[in-house]
């Protein structure tokens, strides 16, 4: 299937007369992922869908995927994307998914007035970090949202016992005209990166859902100013997806690379999603065998494999077509020609492409200026984020 798959997509690229690596994203799979997504959330009617934005970093992605699942909720990691989402999505709910330094945030009031008052969720992780937040809404006479990262068993940082929420908590009760409480943030992607020998993943992800729910109940109890229902109480990530569509004590809920799915999130609990997301390198030269730098003995002995370089590599992203392919252990690693080895049989000329699944989409769109949705033999070009 996937041979015949790379071999038709190979031949469509070149009769487009592209010529340099692309990243593809293919329709067929992605709409697959995306009626999975769709199904789970209707059994989960509690859960709020929220989209990371660093790893689908394509408005033209994003903006499908918003109409698609029904959101504008967006977890966004880099600053400038902030802006990127205010101007392209009239109803953006945006929650940081890590926390900004001060001078980021001052920058963001300093430079963009205009979007002072947007519905901006502004993650915090320890009582120093909620003061500098103080004094910069201080200055600028705003009320700022914020979001609290709580520990719930990745430690990662964000909070780790009750004593240093209630300090967090106090802060924001004492400064009402600034500061507004808007809810709680709990990544829990370790729940399903555990070896099962240590903990199982369904024991692993009622942990962090108990510390999760020994929170809310503190905030409810002991700072009811602060509480009400349209707290959101943010969980989750790609991992974990399938396990919070089942329960969770979670109102909203992250993901975004699990739509493209790539090879980092092969596991037992995404099984249903398809991969989406290619690499294409073209071959610029086809040698017979792989000849090391001062070792040209090696040349008389039998060889298995022809030698392709391709333009570009060192991708963090496996090669997986043709069959076989793979780098070379001592020639070593490039990113503007890399070697690969193919078997000796294998039929690819010069012009032809090699195809590679990436493990991450965080990392490897923002490396390419557009993405290339292939459909039926035809490609879309959709822009990526240029930071």
């Amino acid at each position: 299937m996937l041979d015949h798959y790379f071999k038709q997509l190979n031949l469509d690229l070149k009769k487009q007369g592209i010529a340099t690596p692309q990243l593809i994203v293919d329709e067929a799979a992605l709409k697959q992922n995306i009626q999975h997504v769709q199904i789970r959330l209707a059994h989960a009617t509690h859960l709020k869908a929220r989209l990371v934005v660093k790893s689908l970093a394509s408005l033209d992605l994003l903006k499908l995927l918003s109409a698609q699942i029904n959101t504008q909720r967006f977890m966004v990691f880099h600053q400038p994307h902030i802006i990127s989402i205010l101007e392209n999505f009239a109803e953006a709910d945006i929650l940081l998914g890590k926390p900004m330094p001060a001078q980021a945030v001052r920058h963001f009031f300093e430079q963009h007035a205009a979007w002072s008052d947007a519905n901006i969720q502004w993650l915090v992780d320890t009582q120093q970090r909620v003061q500098q937040y103080l004094e910069i809404a201080q200055t600028y006479s705003r009320c700022l949202k914020l979001n609290i990262e709580i520990d719930v068993g990745l430690h990662r940082g964000g909070v780790q016992s009750t004593q240093q929420l209630i300090e967090i908590l106090k802060l924001i009760e004492r400064n009402p005209q600034y500061l507004k409480l808007s809810g709680l943030m709990g990544y829990d992607a370790h729940v399903t990166k555990i070896p099962a020998i240590i903990k199982k993943p369904e024991l692993a992800y009622h942990g962090s859902q108990q510390t999760y729910a020994h929170y809310q109940q503190l905030i409810q109890k002991q700072f009811p100013t602060l509480w009400n229902e349209a707290l959101c109480f943010n969980g989750g990530g790609s991992p974990t997806f399938s396990l919070h569509t089942t329960a969770s004590v979670c109102n909203d809920l992250s993901f975004g690379s699990m739509l493209l799915k790539p090879s980092d999130f092969d596991s037992d609990f995404l099984q249903a999603l398809q991969p989406a997301l290619w690499i294409a390198a073209p071959v610029l030269k086809v040698l017979p065998f792989t000849q090391l730098p001062s070792m040209s003995l090696l040349d008389k002995l039998p060889h298995k494999c022809k030698a392709l370089f391709i333009y570009g590599g060192y991708w963090l992203a496996d090669y997986v077509y043709p069959d076989q392919c793979h780098t070379h252990a001592l020639y070593g690693r490039s990113s503007n020609q890399e070697l690969v080895n193919v078997p000796k049989n294998c039929d690819i000329q010069v012009d032809d492409f090699v195809f590679l699944r990436p493990t991450q989409s965080e990392a490897i769109i923002p490396q390419f200026s557009e993405l290339k949705l292939y459909r039926t033999h035809a490609f879309e070009t959709w822009q990526t984020f240029s930071e």
